[in-house]
């Protein structure tokens, strides 16, 4: 408990002739006796903090980006009204900088024996959990020349999913798929596709599609329709070692990597395909099996949620050991990584022909666009030292990525704004060759 008018009160009596003022109470009692009631009422008056009921309610998750209302009810039980000063303290990334002040803090009034609610505005700035630390409140007298305050926890979670900003792709990839699906008028065929329906031939047509004996109980020339088969298996696996820590424009390389695999689940899933996760660099960080196309996606959001990368080298052995014991089936493994010379040359090339053996293997990566804008840099010195620096950096990406198709590998390499459309299309051509 907090005496706050202490000060005002001896600022006031300050301006007394030194002669005549003692520094105690007594004195102060005996000279200026009104002043001294006055303050004592309005210590009286101010009504108990201790008793007061606070409870919490409102939204326990929020994309990144979005905004999130977490309402506190404070029950006054007292017989004397309250005039406070609230400050709902959060972590500080939990709104935009240099709006916490304004956000934390309320002013509330409530009658004795009544209950008034709050609402506090969060704005997160980064993924993750998000809990509450401790409700502050400062209750005044009428004059507000005392105060009591005291403290609550009342503890709140709210989660931080990521945004998904590439979900705006998705109507345009879903309508790639109903063509590769057969219900469009675009038919294809390919290794793994099943038998959908006979219908006439038209010019055009592959003729390693006409089905003679169907053509020979008709008087016109019959031919196989084909779609991409069904309920394969696929694994997104994301390191999140410390490569994926480096910045590529406001946000780190797994971000972009999350918001890629999130885009291939959503729309594997409408193929009806089952969709796998794994995080791993040294350890499991995150795994999500068995989902339900209904909820695979919030399955996968939920689990992406808290990851964070880790400033420790990838395991690529262990991470290989683990993908095959999640995948004992034959599947189709999405491994959102670097292409970076010395992480793939020293790590995952040895152990890549274990994947490629049982697996289709498709590695996805995190180009920074800043490359590209070095390497068409002229003008200056410094321009050309950065475009020749940009034209190395390409180079050893390529041959990097060179190495990897002689496994049999596909590479998806894009900037972050394309990397997870260019991954869904890679996906489509892989469905539509009937390579899963």
């Amino acid at each position: 408990m907090a005496l706050t008018g202490r000060t005002a009160l001896l600022a006031a009596l300050g301006s007394l002739p030194v002669g005549i003022w003692e520094p105690s109470w007594t004195g102060i009692l005996a000279v200026n006796a009104p002043l001294a009631v006055a303050c004592a009422c309005d210590f009286a008056l101010a009504a108990p903090v201790r008793r007061l009921r606070l409870t919490r309610s409102g939204d326990t998750s929020v994309r990144l980006g979005d905004t999130a209302d977490v309402t506190l009810t404070i029950a006054n039980p007292s017989r004397r009204p309250l005039r406070a000063h609230l400050r709902d303290a959060w972590p500080p990334s939990s709104w935009q900088p240099g709006t916490e002040f304004a956000a934390s803090r309320h002013e509330v009034t409530v009658p004795a024996g009544e209950r008034r609610r709050i609402t506090t505005r969060l704005r997160p700035t980064r993924r993750g959990d998000r809990q509450t630390d401790r409700v502050t409140i400062r209750s005044y007298g009428p004059l507000r020349l005392f105060s009591r305050q005291d403290t609550h926890r009342i503890p709140w979670s709210v989660r931080v999913l990521p945004p998904f900003t590439s979900r705006k792709h998705l109507p345009s990839k879903l309508a790639r798929l109903r063509e590769l699906d057969g219900r469009t008028s675009v038919l294809t065929r390919g290794e793994g596709t099943e038998f959908d329906s006979l219908r006439e031939y038209v010019p055009g047509d592959d003729t390693r599609s006409i089905d003679w004996r169907a053509t020979a109980r008709r008087t016109t020339v019959a031919v196989r329709t084909w779609r991409p088969e069904r309920d394969r298996h696929i694994l997104l696996v994301l390191d999140t070692g410390r490569t994926s820590a480096g910045r590529v424009g406001d946000a780190p390389r797994l971000d972009a990597s999350m918001d890629a695999a999130l885009l291939l689940a959503a729309l594997a899933s409408r193929a009806g395909d089952r969709v796998g996760l794994l995080a791993y660099d040294r350890h499991v960080r995150a795994l999500v099996q068995g989902r339900t196309a209904r909820d695979m996606l919030p399955s996968l959001v939920n689990a992406m949620a808290s990851l964070e990368p880790e400033l420790i080298e990838t395991d690529a052995r262990g991470l290989t050991a683990t993908a095959l014991r999640t995948a004992p089936r034959r599947s189709l493994i999405v491994l959102l990584t670097t292409l970076d010379s010395a992480p793939v040359e020293e790590g995952l090339l040895p152990v890549l022909p274990q994947l490629t053996q049982r697996h289709t293997v498709l590695v996805a990566s995190v180009a920074d666009p800043h490359i590209a804008r070095m390497a068409a840099a002229r003008g200056t010195i410094d321009a050309v030292y950065e475009a020749a620096a940009a034209a190395q950096a390409r180079s050893e990406r390529l041959r990097t990525a060179e190495k990897l198709r002689r496994h049999g590998v596909t590479i998806v390499d894009a900037t972050p704004d394309e990397l997870a459309p260019a991954l869904a299309d890679a996906y489509l051509a892989l469905k539509a060759a009937g390579r899963l």
